[in-house]
């Protein structure tokens, strides 16, 4: 059963981003979060760009892996999760 989470991004509309498949979710830098993904010859990685956090401060990679957990605990009938009251205003979203 395939998620998603609908992420809202500052000048653009929700981003649908993959709620499955992911092992492991990190805060990478103090504008960045990085959740990786289990490819077929690795891992993929998507970066979830946002405002400046301070040092030390995971409160946003904290808000993401908790609605990927509540994504994941919905009926398989709502495929796509949205993702509200995030600590700080998503400026992108890429994949590598």
């Amino acid at each position: 059963m395939e998620k998603f989470l609908s992420i809202p991004v500052t000048s653009e509309q929700n981003q649908l981003v993959s709620a499955t498949g992911i092992v492991l979710i990190v805060q990478a830098s103090t504008t960045t979060v990085a959740i990786h993904y289990k490819a077929s010859t690795g891992t993929d990685v998507v970066t979830i760009t946002h405002a400046t956090a301070g040092a030390g401060d995971e409160t946003m990679r904290d808000a993401i892996q908790a609605a990927v957990v509540s994504a994941l605990t919905t009926s398989w009938t709502y495929v796509a999760f949205q993702v509200e009251n995030l600590p700080y205003a998503v400026s992108g979203i890429a994949i590598a």
